[in-house]
């Protein structure tokens, strides 16, 4: 594990379901105010318990996903490259994910125009590979531009069920050469590159990847994830990590869990940076 990993998470202060742009959402079921604010800080006192520094952006009224702030860049070294979000409901978004990063010491980059891209969301390093999924938000072309300006090899992996319609939903590198993953979420060639690619895959269940279980915070041999995920957390404890589960139903509702929360803003435990 890092000394003193850093996690950028955004307090849920205007977090709702305004709108409807995954399976996921509906605006017919609300989520409680209340009980996501005590979600959320469960799982920032739980982050912080387990040595994290947790940096926080500003809420701002209007904008209910800037919440999930693994979606505002992907992060390498102290360069921030922005998303370009694909949906107008979550691109006012960017201007104040850029003005953090700037402020805080990064180097905020946008892709070229065209190329959508959601963020560590859709990209994340797994060893020295950059994995990245495509078609349901983010462009194979942009994690290609990517590689490139990073200067490492990427994967791109066709997303083929829309409720899993981020990377971070259906995979989760735990260590540079280990994954959680929800097969049915992959293409038949994207489950074979895994496979080929990642010395460890272990496959998540169809009712446990509906509780999020590849939406995993990882810090060191510490897993945190949503509850309800008895096998993947028995599977995990047989590879030596601690799981560590904590209620995010509220935020479930939005097609979001631990990781969607949180940005690792110093390089995840499984990255292996070029």
């Amino acid at each position: 594990m890092r000394d003193n990993p850093t996690i950028l998470m955004c307090p849920p202060d205007f977090y709702g379901i305004e709108y409807e742009i995954n399976p996921w959402m509906s605006r017919s079921r609300a989520s409680d105010d209340v009980e996501a604010r005590r979600q959320w800080r469960a799982l920032f006192d739980l982050l912080m318990d387990l040595g994290s520094v947790v940096r926080l952006m500003p809420p701002v009224q209007g904008l209910p996903d800037l919440v999930f702030t693994a979606n505002a860049a992907l992060i390498w070294n102290r360069v921030a490259y922005l998303a370009r979000f694909r949906h107008a409901a979550r691109q006012g978004e960017t201007a104040h994910d850029e003005a953090w990063f700037r402020y805080n010491g990064f180097e905020p980059r946008h892709l070229p125009a065209g190329m959508d891209f959601e963020g560590a969301g859709d990209a994340l390093f797994c060893g020295t590979t950059l994995f990245g999924g495509y078609l349901i938000r983010s462009d194979a072309p942009a994690l290609q531009w990517l590689a490139a300006q990073i200067g490492c090899p990427a994967i791109p992996l066709q997303l083929v069920d829309d409720r899993y319609y981020h990377l971070d939903t259906c995979f989760c590198p735990v260590s540079p050469d280990a994954a959680i993953y929800y097969p049915p979420a992959f293409d038949d060639y994207g489950r074979r590159t895994l496979t080929a690619h990642v010395s460890t895959l272990i496959a998540v269940s169809d009712d446990e990847a509906a509780r999020f279980a590849c939406n995993a915070v990882v810090i060191g041999r510490h897993v945190v994830l949503n509850t309800g995920c008895p096998r993947l957390e028995a599977d995990l404890g047989e590879l030596g990590f601690t799981p560590h589960s904590t209620e995010l139903g509220e935020f479930i509702k939005a097609g979001g869990s631990a990781k969607c929360l949180t940005l690792r803003l110093d390089g995840e435990d499984a990255a292996v940076w070029p």
